[in-house]
């Protein structure tokens, strides 16, 4: 074989890695615009999304809190003043009322710190049980409540960054 033909052959090998890549490359950034378009938007830094029933109903940032009526009480394990919007109200800002039935679960989440509570609609949205948001030191949102398996502080769900709202 002449060093000609060896050259070609070369090139040719290299012309067909190089479109396989940019094929690759093409087929993937088409799967991307398309799930995308699929209603599946980035979600903006800090912000927690609110899923019902798997889809995305909303997303909201702690400042946006702020309009809601605020609900607190005194913690039975150091004494502190817990102060925020309650769970329900927040939830009733991206889930029509009448697709929560007392036996729907809630379940608030923190990835980071790999906890969950997981709560019916009925213990929510009874004020008695003191379901609400607060404000931690760090500027993030923990879920606190009265209920007897989140009365103290290592029940507390800290970094709440996910809420599924699950219909049986």
């Amino acid at each position: 074989m002449s060093q000609r033909t060896r050259i070609v052959i070369g090139v040719i090998i290299l012309l067909l890695l190089v479109g396989g890549v940019l094929a690759v490359d093409a087929l993937q950034r088409s799967a991307a615009s398309t799930s995308s378009a699929a209603g599946d938007p980035s979600l903006p830094p800090g912000s927690i999304p609110i899923y019902l029933d798997g889809l995305l109903a909303g997303t909201f940032v702690s400042e946006q809190l702020e309009q809601l009526e605020i609900a607190s009480f005194v913690d039975a394990e150091e004494g502190k003043t817990q102060e925020g919007p309650r769970l329900a109200d927040v939830l009733l800002l991206y889930v029509p009322a009448g697709q929560l039935n007392p036996d729907t679960v809630i379940v608030v989440r923190s990835s980071g710190r790999g906890k969950a509570a997981e709560l019916t609609w009925a213990e929510v949205e009874d004020p008695d049980n003191e379901v609400q948001f607060d404000l931690s030191g760090r500027g993030t949102l923990k879920l606190v409540s009265v209920l007897e398996r989140m009365d103290v502080r290592d029940e507390w769900i800290q970094d709440v960054d996910r809420i599924d709202v699950i219909n049986p």
